[in-house]
């Protein structure tokens, strides 16, 4: 490489510190930094405003920065570091919840999917209301059970497994129009919006079916019109607990009650199939018959919800961990066994306690492994008091990261630990050409040793490293932008906190490329 003048302006600026090509001995140096992060997923520089002030466009080769030391001798060359102006700070009273709620768009893929579900189902209940529609004003709870029944497919990991593994068997093929794969990921990601909207929709039609039933009161018993006020209030109930508001602010109560009140409505569910079956209206007596109960359509929509629900909780293990921590700022959760890239678990300290997912780390053969950032009640009691022993789901799910697999070309983005959700594909035999954008603070204090090595040992050419101690705050959209362009990617897929996320996501598709972020009910 050429020598630059060594008293350029850009170099009389960095008092401190020296600039030059990084080598691959250096390029996980440990940081002299003694501050810590305080979020993995952030992007917050604690460090001196003269450290955010130094932005370096970065290529292939990873420029990096460090301190100057007297025992650190520079290379004889040097390369001049363009001034760029610093990526904006979040807005004044800018929250997560603002994000959520509001700053990811009005109109997202989740919205018009929940607007379609609702949409739908209303069309159909002002049908039957003005009787266009006879057979759903007959039957308007096994509407009700039906929209149940969409919203626990839409949530059940196990369905959405083979989902996601037959869209990426069938469109994963380099004929398949790019435009298909990114509508599909875009489908896929936010299935959650036909999951509310149809639990919205059953509260409703249940609302209707219960009016019909005042309405025409010697067709159904006190006892059935009781419990179809029960499961109505459980309903509503499991509804108002997942509110955004509530679950971002309460989630461990939105856990509790979704969960629970949502099994108590489906133990009240069977009770108000067979009373329904059961009910004679003209004797006003109770004659139960297998042979009535099988051809009930309600019947068969509730045994396979009760299939569906208890499916994974059938494979709820306690298998014994090793845990580890490198900073005190995170810890590294290991387990026997190895796991298919892309796919990611849920852990627990107790089976009817909340259950927390997290990315998987795995080579595919002997065992795999969590990145668990101290940022919560949980996750920091993993560091104070690791234990011998979690619980754990043997049906891992799919979500974003496994949708990898559909293309041929992608840059993944990440910021702090979200770099976990990556690392299977950077040290598993993969056939998708992946290039990696990483920006976290103090690498190998935070994460350790076994994750910079994985980093170190992929390809120099296929991945920027940004210690923002040493580089500062970058503009990561831009970066990624950039980062397309020169490799040529078809999409870009980023795992940073909600605003991160939100910008890299809306850079890309300003300049016309396809990318996806975690929303914040993926």
């Amino acid at each position: 490489m050429a020598v630059l003048e060594k008293k350029s302006s850009s170099c009389r600026s960095v008092s401190s510190h020296k600039v030059f090509p990084i080598h691959e001995s250096m390029i996980f140096q440990k940081s002299q930094s003694v501050r810590s992060s305080s979020h993995f997923c952030d992007l917050e520089i604690e460090g001196d405003e003269d450290d955010v002030e130094q932005q370096t466009e970065l290529d292939s080769t990873s420029l990096y920065i460090f301190p100057q030391q007297d025992n650190l001798v520079p290379p004889p060359t040097f390369i001049k570091v363009p001034s760029k102006k610093p990526s904006q700070a979040p807005k004044p009273g800018e929250s997560r919840m603002w994000v959520i709620l509001l700053d990811q768009g009005l109109f997202t893929v989740y919205k018009r999917l929940f607007l379609l579900s609702v949409a739908l189902n209303s069309t159909a209940l002002i049908l039957a209301a003005t009787g266009h529609f006879p057979y759903a004003r007959k039957e308007a709870a096994l509407f009700s059970v039906g929209n149940i029944l969409a919203l626990v497919l839409c949530r059940n990991e196990a369905f959405l497994r083979c989902v996601f593994w037959v869209s990426v068997k069938v469109l994963g093929r380099s004929w398949v129009p790019l435009p298909i794969k990114t509508v599909t990921t875009s489908f896929l990601q936010c299935l959650g919006g036909i999951h509310s909207g149809c639990g919205v929709s059953s509260i409703v039609w249940l609302i209707y079916s219960l009016v019909q039933t005042l309405r025409h009161s010697e067709t159904s018993s006190p006892e059935i019109r009781g419990v179809a006020g029960a499961i109505l209030a459980l309903l509503v109930i499991s509804s108002l607990a997942a509110f955004p508001l509530i679950r971002h602010l309460h989630h461990n109560v939105f856990e509790g009650f979704h969960r629970f009140s949502g099994w108590t409505a489906l133990a009240l569910l069977w009770v108000f199939v067979v009373l329904s079956a059961a009910y004679v209206p003209a004797e006003k007596s109770y004659q139960l018959r297998g042979s009535v109960l099988a051809r009930k359509q309600d019947f068969w929509f509730t045994l396979v919800i009760t299939s569906l629900i208890i499916l994974p909780w059938l494979t709820v293990r306690k298998v014994t961990v090793q845990i580890s921590s490198a900073s005190g700022h995170a810890s590294l959760i290991k387990f026997p066994g190895g796991i298919r890239a892309g796919l990611l678990g849920r852990i627990s300290r107790s089976p009817l306690s909340d259950w927390h997912a997290f990315g998987i780390i795995s080579d595919g053969k002997d065992e795999h492994m969590m990145l668990a950032g101290a940022v919560g009640d949980f996750t920091k009691s993993l560091v104070s008091d690791p234990p011998k022993y979690l619980y754990t789901r043997c049906v891992k799910f799919a979500g974003l990261p496994y949708l990898i697999n559909m293309y041929k070309k992608v840059v993944v983005v990440a910021t702090g630990s979200g770099i976990c959700v990556f690392l299977s594909f950077l040290i598993q035999p993969c056939p998708i050409e992946m290039y990696v954008i990483w920006v976290a603070k103090e690498m190998e204090k935070n994460f350790g040793q076994d994750i910079m090595k994985w980093i170190k040992n992929y390809p120099r050419e296929k991945k920027i490293i940004h210690d923002t101690v040493f580089l500062g705050r970058p503009n990561v959209p831009q970066m990624t932008v950039e980062a397309v362009k020169k490799w040529g990617a078809e999409v870009v897929i980023v795992t940073s906190n909600p605003s991160g996320s939100r910008d890299v996501v809306n850079g890309c598709k300003t300049a016309g490329i396809p990318a996806f972020g975690p929303i914040w009910d993926s």
